[in-house]
């Protein structure tokens, strides 16, 4: 049987239990108001999600008219690198494309928000491409011709973009908006990011270089027949 003792000691150990996970979910809550605190007010007719795909929280809304979806995903598969935070900027309209064109600067393995791995061609670099892209199709026959996308790549030129995907279901752009910090990983492995915001003029850009791949891609389309 529990003695007096034992009991408030149990209780004591609850109660801290319970205080630390309200606390913790707080915590969490106000790093993920604060992640989308920007983002929100570049879509219109906003929605937010806090239990999206994979438990992810997800915002959704359009832009120009266009339904879009903005989510952020953690990445701890990287060998060699530190775990990181990605964003994940999809236009869902239907395009005129028969094959996958997708495009993964600095492909290391396998990742969590992306099947590029799972593509079975590999096309040749193209010229006026970046450096570090690898360009993978489900039908180097049919794949968008490279003078398509060349002209829309200049947010590429940097270290945080990471893939672009265009297929018949709408265009995606992979971003990396933080890496976790290297001395919480290092100890005690967990992925601790710090206070981080999406930036409403970047996802801005982003949009604006979808829409007009999409604009781009249509009017070849149409050229065509």
């Amino acid at each position: 049987m529990w003695g007096y003792a034992g009991v408030v000691v149990l209780v004591g150990l609850v109660w801290k239990l319970a205080h630390n996970f309200l606390q913790d979910r707080k915590k969490k809550k106000a790093a993920t108001d604060a992640l989308f605190a920007q983002a929100a007010g570049v879509l219109e007719n906003s929605e937010f999600d806090p239990q999206g795909p994979q438990a992810y929280p997800r915002l959704s809304g359009t832009y120009h008219g266009f339904p879009v979806q903005v989510l952020p995903v953690v990445d701890t598969l990287a060998t060699r690198r530190l775990p990181a935070l990605w964003m994940l900027v999809t236009v869902q309209d239907a395009l005129p494309v028969s094959a996958r064109f997708d495009m993964m600067m600095r492909p290391t393995g396998a990742t969590t928000f992306s099947n590029f791995d799972h593509l079975p061609q590999t096309l040749k670099h193209p010229t006026g491409f970046p450096e570090q892209a690898v360009i993978r199709t489900d039908d180097a026959e049919l794949v968008l011709p490279a003078h398509i996308i060349r002209p829309h790549l200049a947010l590429f030129s940097g270290p945080q973009a990471k893939e672009l995907l265009i297929t018949e279901n709408g265009l995606r752009l992979v971003w990396l908006l933080a890496e976790a910090e290297r001395a919480r990983y290092g100890i005690f492995r967990q992925a601790e990011f710090g206070e981080v915001v999406i930036d409403a003029k970047v996802l801005q850009e982003i949009l604006d270089t979808l829409l007009a791949i999409r604009t781009t891609v249509s009017d070849w389309a149409g050229a065509k027949t």
